[in-house]
């Protein structure tokens, strides 16, 4: 029998992954608390359901792919939540970037309606997600893993257990803290180097192979070089993370200074007009105030 699936929260990565899935040939049904994309996937010829319990309705596995936590709050808590509408025993995978103490608190109430938990955090963009192509962080009991992992094995390059529920998040959190880290100082030191009359090609082609590379360098750039600042990150998520960084470091009395400052900066370039943009636009902000700075007396 073909494994019925619901997918909860259809953006840009929920969206993907439901489509990766059903291209597996497994019988995904996707919903959404907005009107306008369940009726534009529908449009799409993606199956949508009207109600989270209609979407639930009859499926044993159910993955949430949501914005914040409060949505994982709201979509999982309460009379008319997952925990309560979900078939019994399911399997719930939370696939967001939130902080662990809100995992840990939906994981606990479902537990304890007998429906298995995983904590999964993942890492890539929405076109990795659609070809299989995720780096997915997993927290949950082995045996619960051993469940999802022919779903795992479709969505994800490769996946790695981090420990107990709520783990994988503290893992993902740290990632996002650094590698929004790098987009900035790149971002910073590149259109410096712009600004100082290196061609920004023969600049990317030299760094690109030298010390100061990195992952999300060679992976964005070369889309900013071309002035292509569609999101495979949005600048706003960007900025969510770098809090949720904050946030654990005060949890455990654990200055962040690095992050802070590393914060402000993408709420600076929110405040620019960036919002709905890739991280990479963080250059776009720097070669701006390059501009002004040659064009003033």
């Amino acid at each position: 029998m073909t494994e019925r699936i619901a997918v909860i929260g259809m953006g840009q990565m929920g969206s993907a992954m439901a489509r990766r899935l059903a291209g597996a040939q497994y019988d995904v049904m996707g919903y959404d608390i907005s009107d306008a994309i369940r009726q534009s996937l529908e449009a799409e010829g993606v199956k949508m359901a009207d109600s989270l319990g209609a979407a639930l309705a009859g499926r044993g596995t159910v993955l949430t792919s949501l914005p914040d936590p409060n949505a994982v709050n709201t979509a999982w808590l309460g009379d008319d939540g997952i925990i309560a509408l979900a078939e019994p025993g399911s399997m719930l995978v939370e696939l967001s970037t939130i902080d662990p103490d809100t995992m840990k608190e939906v994981g606990t109430a479902a537990s304890a309606q007998g429906h298995a938990v995983l904590d999964c955090p993942v890492s890539g963009s929405p076109n990795e997600a659609g070809t299989g192509k995720l780096i997915l962080l997993v927290g949950g009991e082995t045996e619960v893993l051993e469940r999802a992992a022919p779903l795992f094995d479709i969505l994800g390059q490769t996946w790695q257990h981090t420990g107990g529920v709520g783990t994988a998040k503290v893992v993902k959190i740290v990632n996002n803290m650094m590698s929004m880290g790098n987009v900035l100082v790149a971002s910073e030191a590149f259109s410096l180097g712009v600004a100082a009359g290196v061609d920004p090609q023969k600049l990317f082609d030299v760094i690109s192979v030298s010390g100061g590379r990195s992952h999300h360098f060679t992976k964005r750039f070369p889309n900013a070089l071309k002035e292509d600042f569609n999101p495979g990150f949005k600048m706003e998520l960007g900025e969510k993370d770098l809090s949720l960084g904050v946030a654990l470091g005060r949890a455990f009395n654990m200055p962040t200074p690095t992050a802070s400052l590393v914060r402000e900066m993408y709420a600076l370039a929110l405040a620019e007009g960036y919002r709905g943009k890739d991280i990479v636009a963080l250059m776009d902000m720097y070669r701006q105030w390059a501009k002004r700075g040659q064009d003033s007396p």
